[in-house]
């Protein structure tokens, strides 16, 4: 890393300014694990406000060991990197033409985003899935109102996971002496046993419902 970016990231607030002493800057392990941080999240795709914010609940007086977790807890849990491609490439790859409202549906559903004019960032193997949907006519209404549904409920599994592993597995392994890097490996063990218990809870929930739904229509007719 340039020490102008280094600099950058200070002035913008990313990153602790350096300990003075006569006119030499001194950085501290506190300070290149937050410039980890930053290279991490910027990976990952995060604009610098984005980053900002997410920075903006690490305490000040968090240790270098307590932002390697946020690092840890990071990677393990994104999706798959998106691949970056033009409109021409998208519908080559989908292997045909997509007019305005099904490139809308498929960001809808996540599958695309267009973070600048032109260009496409696309979850490669998801595509399949999106293009079989248009394919039954499935309406961008309910791909826009499912979205928000994934994000909000998404969003607050997200937040209860990371407050379960600051408060209850992280103290354990830091109290044992576990380096940063084990908490990574347990989170990469860990995250396809979540996504199965999830959608097991998910398939729980609509058998639930579908019961619920048929004896209340009996007891109407009844």
């Amino acid at each position: 890393m340039s020490v102008r970016n280094v600099r950058f990231y200070t002035t913008k607030g990313l990153v602790p300014p350096p300990i003075r002493r006569g006119r030499s800057g001194y950085y501290t392990s506190d300070h290149v694990a937050r410039l980890e941080l930053v290279r991490e999240l910027q990976g990952h795709g995060f604009t610098l406000a984005a980053i900002e914010k997410y920075l903006a609940g690490i305490p000040d007086d968090a240790a270098p060991e307590d932002i390697a977790l946020h690092r840890a807890m990071l990677a393990p849990w994104q999706a798959e990197v998106p691949e970056e491609m033009s409109r021409a490439g998208l519908e080559r790859r989908a292997g045909r033409a997509l007019d305005e409202e099904e490139l809308a549906t498929l960001e809808a559903l996540g599958i695309v985003r267009s973070p600048r004019r032109g260009r496409f960032e696309v979850a490669v193997s998801q595509l399949p899935v999106g293009l079989g949907l248009l394919d039954l006519g499935f309406p961008t209404e309910a791909a826009v109102a499912a979205g928000q549904v994934y994000a909000a409920h998404g969003r607050q599994i997200a937040q209860e996971l990371n407050e379960l592993f600051r408060t209850m597995v992280w103290p354990a392994y830091k109290e044992a002496g576990a380096p940063p890097e084990r908490i990574q490996q347990v989170v990469e063990r860990l995250k396809p046993l979540s996504i199965a218990s999830l959608v097991a809870a998910y398939e729980s929930a609509m058998d639930e419902d579908r019961r619920a739904r048929i004896a209340a229509r009996a007891s109407r007719e009844s």
